[in-house]
């Protein structure tokens, strides 16, 4: 038998596999297709201090090898989970996380400080590509004092597991994460979505009304492999790896990057059932290669 089960910094997972933010809803979605307490955790869509529409349309493009999104945080804010989505979600038999946005700090502050009283809500995952609007609209990831001001002022207030989604559209993922870990993050994921666009050639138009978007799926893994490892050089913390994972041996070769756990993405548009798949594989690799834990995993790559 192998132990699936993984710790990231006191957050327990019966197995190293999450499903990202934007890409699983709130988990109920997924219930006719299997049991959701099956996974080591969901992070639901984000949300934010109020209710947000998200961009027009169209606002989601396909690629070669990936998707562009545009939705921009369409959700109706923390009051609306807290009275209508936390009661339907709480009692399931995983770990329920929050993806945390804002435009401003105190934003950020005041959603945390409601989060922290869900009993049921064990962590949070504090994106912090999100743009900063006193500071022009530059996101708050993109550079070291600003990514410190807002991870900083929410660990203040959150008590639980608090990890930090990082941006990949900056220079060196390293110095950000370093911050971040020394303002009290618990844990950091990576990678957020590549800024890319696309062009309709025919009408000369770009296919997305705010031209640019995030592109995920297998386009983005070699980048986001690549960050993983050189994060978790640096960082002592939990690395939770994401960007292009399609089967088990993706995820297998986040974790031997470095990374502690795997979310899955874009792969729950195509498959439903891919995150099952995923858990089963890490096993059947595990047995294979005589690894006794999913743990055993992480960082085991072999570089010389």
């Amino acid at each position: 038998m192998v132990d699936l089960t993984v710790d990231l910094n006191g957050l327990k997972l019966k197995n190293p596999v999450m499903t990202a933010s934007g890409t699983f809803g709130y988990g109920t979605e997924y219930i006719d297709f299997f049991d959701i307490s099956r996974l080591g955790g969901i992070v639901v869509k984000g949300t934010t201090l109020n209710h947000r529409e998200g961009n027009p349309y169209p606002r989601m493009a396909e690629t070669p090898h990936g998707m562009l999104n545009a939705v921009g945080l369409q959700n109706k804010g923390i009051d609306y989970f807290i009275s209508d989505i936390y009661p339907e979600i709480k009692d399931y038999d995983t770990n329920m996380l929050i993806n945390v946005s804002g435009s401003t700090v105190e934003e950020y502050e005041e959603v945390a400080r409601k989060v922290n009283e869900l009993e049921k809500i064990p962590g949070i995952e504090l994106n912090i590509s999100c743009p900063n609007v006193k500071e022009g609209g530059m996101a708050f990831g993109t550079s070291c004092p600003s990514a410190v001001s807002v991870v900083n002022a929410v660990r203040k207030i959150y008590k639980k597991h608090l990890m930090v989604k990082l941006s990949p559209n900056i220079t060196n993922v390293t110095e950000i994460a370093h911050a971040v870990e020394g303002e009290g993050a618990d844990s950091v994921s990576l990678i957020n979505t590549l800024l890319g666009m696309a062009v309709d050639a025919d009408s000369r138009r770009p296919l997305l009304s705010t031209v640019t978007g995030g592109l995920s799926g297998p386009a983005v893994k070699p980048v986001a492999l690549r960050m993983v490892w050189q994060v978790s050089q640096v960082v002592k913390i939990p690395v939770v790896g994401l960007g292009g994972i399609m089967t088990a041996t993706d995820a297998v070769e986040f974790m031997l990057a470095g990374a502690a756990a795997v979310q899955i993405g874009t792969a729950n548009f195509i498959d439903p059932l891919v995150s099952l798949k995923v858990i089963d594989g890490i096993e059947a690799y595990c047995t294979k290669h005589g690894f006794s834990s999913a743990s055993e995993l992480t960082g085991a790559m072999i570089s010389e």
